[in-house]
């Protein structure tokens, strides 16, 4: 199963995070699966439409997603998927 791994400043927000396995064939069924471990993460990650909010980044096996809007990139069964929060700031 592929491992879902999220960053430190996510906890802030959600505390109980930690890396999870979960049993999904895509990104967005992936979301839902995490969703029901962490009740509200999938809509701080996704926005009402499925895509990825612009505060948010997705890394599959150390590379960053390239569809933001559908979330199509795949992955495989032993993938990690990393979840983090953009940085910014001055």
């Amino acid at each position: 199963m592929p491992t879902v791994k999220f960053t430190y400043a996510l906890r802030r927000f959600f505390p109980s995070l930690k890396d999870t396995e979960v049993s999904s064939e895509s990104l967005p069924d992936l979301l839902q699966s995490i969703d029901a471990h962490y009740p509200g993460i999938r809509t701080y990650v996704v926005d009402e439409r499925g895509a990825l909010r612009k505060h948010v980044l997705i890394f599959i096996d150390g590379e960053v997603i390239n569809d933001r809007s559908t979330l199509s990139d795949q992955f495989s069964e032993n993938s990690e998927i990393h979840i983090m929060q953009s940085l910014s700031g001055g």
